[in-house]
């Protein structure tokens, strides 16, 4: 394989050599690994990790099959991009969500929208739980047991519906965008309460699991997915919000 990535892809342009391709997928394994890892509270509980690798893995053969090494792109950024989308649509498709999380994880998003609009900050969870018309003790459960949908459905705004007006050669633009994603998340979780920024740093940044949350705030794991759920409306707010400018 050559010293220089872009050479090694460039041959394999060329000569379409098999083994050639292999050596440049088991260079770039950590790209799978590292999303799945990172991706793994959302698929936890209803996909089996191999499953999700193999998913990974199949994407990644499909980028280095369709990347294009003189669009002066990086391929990291496309292959990551390329493995993420290909493992939020296969556990989309495992219809893991019951119905009534569902649900309710739209009328949640739809109340706080409506009352962060009305009172000009987050609500809190008491005035999420008078204006749906349930208990607080309601609203706390449901928000713990919807932690993965919001996962998933926050994993699907970042990198599935922003990216979908790009074309499959357009990924120096998607760079460019995701960059700039970045940096408004990184704004808006400044915002959170400190426990909210602190369970976001230890899923996001240290990829540690809801259980393993808990353990270091010596907490629940009920109540860590309720304080995840709760920031996840407020990062999707301002998403949402960036992109209706």
């Amino acid at each position: 394989m050559a010293a220089d990535p872009m050479e090694s892809f460039i041959e394999y342009k060329a000569t379409g050599n098999v083994n050639l391709r292999n050596e440049i997928v088991l260079k770039y394994m950590d790209i799978v690994r590292f999303t799945a890892v990172s991706l793994r509270n959302t698929y936890a509980k209803y996909a089996d990790s191999e499953d999700v690798i193999n998913e990974g893995v199949i994407a990644l053969i499909n980028a280095v099959d369709s990347f294009d090494p003189q669009r002066g792109v990086k391929f990291e950024t496309y292959a990551s991009l390329k493995v993420r989308g290909a493992i939020i649509d296969f556990v989309r498709k495992q219809d893991w969500v019951p119905r009534q999380v569902r649900h309710f994880s739209k009328e949640l998003d739809n109340a706080y929208n409506e009352l962060y609009n009305r009172l000009g900050r987050t609500p809190a969870n008491s005035e999420l739980a008078e204006y749906m018309e349930i208990s607080p003790e309601r609203l706390s459960k449901m928000m713990a047991d919807m932690s993965g949908a919001m996962t998933l459905s926050f994993e699907e705004l970042l990198y599935e519906d922003n990216f979908e007006n790009f074309g499959e050669t357009d990924y120096a633009d998607k760079e460019l965008y995701e960059k700039e994603l970045k940096q408004i998340l990184a704004e808006e979780i400044d915002r959170l309460n400190p426990k909210e920024k602190q369970v976001v740093a230890l899923y996001y940044y240290e990829k540690l699991k809801f259980s393993e949350i808990a353990k270091v705030l010596g907490v629940t794991e009920s109540r860590v997915c309720q304080i995840h759920s709760k920031a996840i409306l407020q990062l999707k707010r301002r998403i949402q919000e960036y992109l209706n400018k």
